[in-house]
């Protein structure tokens, strides 16, 4: 089962409308076909964004239904504690955090929308790939 970090803008494009390659990933996390895993940063960013109520307010789920499902996201997480600051330098300092997680948990890949700042790190991590939601699925197949 592949280990997966999943960016705070695959689990929010899960939660709108037209994320379906998004809600995929996350549903393959929610059953089991992936193994997510988080840490305490990753935690907080993700805590924030779902409690931003205007960005959801084309949302079908209301602010306890995205609740139910962050917790049931996590009871699926591995809690993955970062001992180590690598410092990849991306371009978006903010972004640093999701390298450092996925080399301390050994993941196989980081799946994001943002593959331009996220794979331009100068320290480079040749076992961890950063993925979009639909290269994820087609890297990592499951059935539907």
């Amino acid at each position: 089962m592949p280990t997966v970090v999943l960016d705070t803008n695959i689990l929010v494009g899960a939660l709108l409308r037209g994320g379906s390659s998004a809600r995929a990933v996350l549903r393959a996390c929610l059953t089991a076909r992936y193994r997510p895993v988080i840490g305490p940063a990753l935690l907080a960013e993700y805590e924030d964004v779902l409690g931003r109520s205007e960005l959801f307010a084309d949302s079908v789920l209301s602010a306890k239904e995205r609740d139910d499902l962050l917790d049931g996201f996590l009871k699926q997480c591995r809690w993955v504690e970062v001992f180590y600051a690598w410092r990849p330098n991306l371009p978006d300092e903010a972004d640093n955090h999701l390298i450092e997680l996925g080399v301390a948990a050994q993941a196989d890949a980081i799946v994001t929308r943002n593959l331009r700042d996220v794979s331009r790190g100068e320290l480079k991590f040749p076992s961890l790939r950063v993925l979009t939601p639909e290269q994820c699925l087609e890297v990592f197949p499951c059935p539907p």
